[in-house]
């Protein structure tokens, strides 16, 4: 697929915003003899390539046979917030828990969605610094963001969970390193200093990026990796910092049945193998994660980071850290952007 017609289909998907879908085989197979089922998904832009391969592995299969998928993607905030406007949803993947929280408070998912295993987490990956083929600014690490004349792009965090790690990994580059949290606020602050697009969601930004907008991109692994299949030539650094993005995943109060054996598969082996195919780091050990196209070193795609943040770990819990970073009025995030007068 050439970069015209990928970013032309990723234009169009966007624009549609809801599909129907049969995935794993022809109209005899989404019949299934009688009336088929069909699961509303709802998620946020970054996963939609790897829940459409699942959803074809899992038509293969007599759990799955027949199930049709009416889907919906866009940035992690704003389809949170149209489930709890009205927009049907069987399933929802988020790109961070505090977008599924909100459906528990109004009473759609509930309380013990995150109970499991894997403590509610679906897919995972990392926060990279993406650049133009050849890195012509030379960029290394964190530090050499907050030089003059670096632009970067990153979503916007009031609409998108991805720009929502990307400012963790951000402020943990300075806290996890000996900084204190002032110092961390300065860093953080330089860093918007030099954004020049904050569009709505991750892929927004990833699109923008491949259009030839800033610098550096913080992106997530998963998407520079996807890029990479479609034949874009882009580059990526993985910082000496950075912090693992675990998004949520969960089946609503009044979902179809069938909803809750989607998301076991997609917590199988089977499931998280198709993570994996394009490029997020499984949940669950012992997934094959031989040829992954698109990575690095398909010998090693997923390399383990010298420091490795976690949520849990660093930043007590999505409850608290909303509130510090990411509150309308107060988070320190939030200031940081309406201060620097690039909020849209």
């Amino acid at each position: 697929m050439t970069k015209t017609r990928f970013r032309a289909a990723v234009a169009l998907t966007l624009a549609a915003g809801l599909t129907l879908s049969a995935c794993g085989g022809g109209d005899d197979d989404a019949s299934g003899g009688g009336e088929s089922t069909t699961l509303s998904i709802v998620g946020f832009a970054v996963p939609e390539a790897a829940n459409k391969a699942i959803a074809a592995e899992w038509n293969k299969t007599p759990e799955g046979k027949g199930v049709r998928f009416q889907t919906s993607y866009g940035a992690s905030g704003d389809q949170s917030r149209a489930v709890v406007a009205g927009l049907k949803a069987d399933y929802v993947h988020f790109s961070v828990a505090s977008d599924v929280t909100r459906l528990v408070t109004e009473g759609l998912v509930d309380e013990t969605w995150d109970d499991g295993p894997t403590k509610g987490v679906v897919s995972s990956s990392i926060v990279v610094l993406a650049v133009q083929k050849g890195n012509p600014k030379n960029i290394q690490g964190w530090d050499d963001l907050i030089k003059p004349g670096i632009k970067i792009v990153t979503p916007n965090p009031a609409s998108s969970g991805a720009a929502r790690w990307n400012a963790l990994a951000a402020w943990g580059h300075i806290t996890a390193n000996g900084g204190t949290e002032e110092q961390a606020t300065e860093f953080v602050k330089k860093l918007f200093a030099n954004v020049v697009s904050l569009p709505n969601s991750g892929r927004d930004a990833t699109t923008g990026f491949l259009n030839g907008a800033g610098d550096v991109l913080l992106a997530y692994e998963n998407e520079t990796i996807l890029a990479t299949q479609n034949g874009e030539e882009l580059e990526w650094i993985y910082p000496d910092t950075t912090i693992l993005i675990e998004n949520p995943g969960a089946v609503l109060k009044n979902a179809n049945p069938k909803a809750t054996e989607w998301l076991n598969f997609v917590l199988s082996d089977k499931g998280q193998r198709q993570f994996a195919l394009k490029g997020f780091r499984p949940i669950i050990d012992g997934v094959d994660t031989s040829g992954i196209e698109g990575a690095q070193d398909p010998s090693n795609p997923f390399p383990a980071p010298k420091k490795l943040l976690t949520v849990e770990s660093d930043f007590e819990s999505w409850s608290a850290l909303s509130k510090k970073f990411f509150d309308e009025k107060e988070g320190i995030v939030t200031k940081i952007i309406a201060e620097s007068g690039k909020a849209q």
